[in-house]
Parts: C-alpha cells; structure tokens; sequence
C-alpha cells in the first residue's frame, strides 16, 4: 500500500484556550496500518514556505474507517498553517512512518513516562494495550491548564500518575522524580518515554540501573521522512561500542535506551 495519501481534514479543534490543537483526517486511499509509537510527516504549506514537512506523532487510528487522529502544538509557521485549516479542507500526508514501540506478548506490568507534547505517541500505545497488561503511567505538564484530560486514556488497567511544574496539580516538581518516588520498589517489564531529552535520559538511566528495558521516542526535525536526506541524525551504539549515527524517521523514532545516546 502507498504512503502517499492525501487526506481531507474530518474536525481540527483547539484545546481549550491552550495552543494544542487535536485534528482527524480521513485518508482517500488505502494505506498501512498504523501501530503505537509510528508519526506521520505532513504538508504544512500551499507552496514552499515553509518547505520541510512536519513530522506529527498519531495519537489514534481506525483503520475500518481510514481515518488518524494527531495532536500538535503550535510552535511556528508550520503548525500555524495546520491550525487555520477547516473541515473539508485536503491535506497532503506521507506515512505512518518508522518504527514502532516493542511490546512483547510475555509483558504483564510496564510503565509509561511522558513529559509535554511527548505524552502523545504514548497514548497509541496505552490505549493499544490488551487487558492483561497493567501500566502505571506518569505524565508531567508545565501547569494544570495544560493537563490534557480530554485524550488520557481512560481504561481500569492503567493508573495515572500527574506533575505540574508549577505545583498547580498533583505532584509538584519534575516528573522523573515522581516516576522514581513510585517505583522505587516496582520491577517493570518494560518503561516506554517521550519528552525532552534530559527527561528520556533520566527514566533510562533508572531503568538500566535495575536492568529494565527501556524504550525511547525521540523527536527530531525531518525533511523527507523515509532515510533519504539524512537529515534527521542522531548518535547510536554500534556493535563494537563505538558511537555511530542513526536517523531518526528510519531507525526510528523508538530505540532501545541502551542502543542511543541521549
């Protein structure tokens, strides 16, 4: 199936009086299916400008219906443009694409870390999980106004565990430090995190520390999306312990914590 699809834009609303944006796309043809932890790189222009697409995590995917969901911020040109589009509206989508977040059939007990905007692609994965996996999830956010309620996952196998940096809801301070706090004496099968490096760095020195694998979404800027510009590099492991370099959109996003550098 292709990976070029154009798309007609179903709802794009704002949440609540933040700059996040939640949209639903129905594509016109037929495409992959989409799995947890996979993005879609879009058109973010009428033109060339801006020229590069946006690269935009899916948050949901029916694939009876041929229709994805995304959440983006708006942070410059790009995501403003996607802002102003209305229902009905065509957009141009490359994807899904990458890798996906591993999720073995022996797991019975992870952990989810997720900090900002990159509490996203997690969601896939959270509301993926079948009923027998239980996950304590940890999702920090810069204030109470920027919780967002309206896509947490919402299923008795989860509990949910919310930081505010500014002390405005539930725990007040970093978000690793809570995911410490509460799993000090916890064995994971696995932790999946999305946020800022130092964030993602933090959670996989914790879980190397008591030999728990652990998974990484890294979030870089993309040209093509597909491992052709090469453009969207990041530092690896390679078999012989030496640093060599991976690509993001290809490689990725997930990778093992012990496989990158952070």
């Amino acid at each position: 199936m292709t990976k070029w699809n154009s798309g007609i834009v179903l709802e794009n609303k704002r949440i609540r009086s933040t700059d996040i944006y939640i949209m639903k796309v129905r594509l016109k043809g037929d495409v992959d299916p989409s799995y947890p932890g996979q993005f879609v790189n879009i058109r973010c222009s009428k033109g060339t400008d801006p020229l590069l697409r946006r690269p935009i995590s899916i948050l949901r995917f029916d694939p009876a219906e041929n229709i994805f969901e995304i959440v983006y911020e708006v942070r410059g040109k790009g995501t403003q443009y996607l802002s102003l589009l209305k229902q009905g509206e065509d957009l141009d989508v490359l994807g899904p694409l990458g890798n996906r977040f591993c999720l073995k059939e022996e797991y019975e007990r992870i952990a989810v870390v997720g900090g900002g905007i990159g509490i996203f692609p997690l969601i896939h994965l959270l509301e993926s999980l079948p009923e027998k996996v239980f996950a304590d999830v940890f999702f920090g956010f810069r204030d109470s106004d920027r919780i967002l309620w309206e896509i947490l996952p919402k299923k008795d196998n989860i509990k949910l565990y919310i930081s505010t940096d500014d002390k405005s809801f539930g725990y007040g301070g970093f978000i690793t430090d809570l995911f410490k706090e509460n799993t000090s004496d916890k064995k994971y099968d696995a932790v999946y995190t999305c946020g800022p490096k130092p964030m993602m760095k933090i959670v996989a020195e914790a879980c190397m520390a008591k030999d728990i694998e652990c998974f990484v979404s890294l979030e870089e800027r993309m040209a093509c999306g597909i491992g052709a510009c090469l453009g969207c590099a990041c530092r690896v492991q390679t078999e012989n312990d030496k640093i060599g370099y991976g690509h993001v959109c290809k490689d990725g996003p997930v990778f093992n914590a012990r496989k990158v550098v952070l």
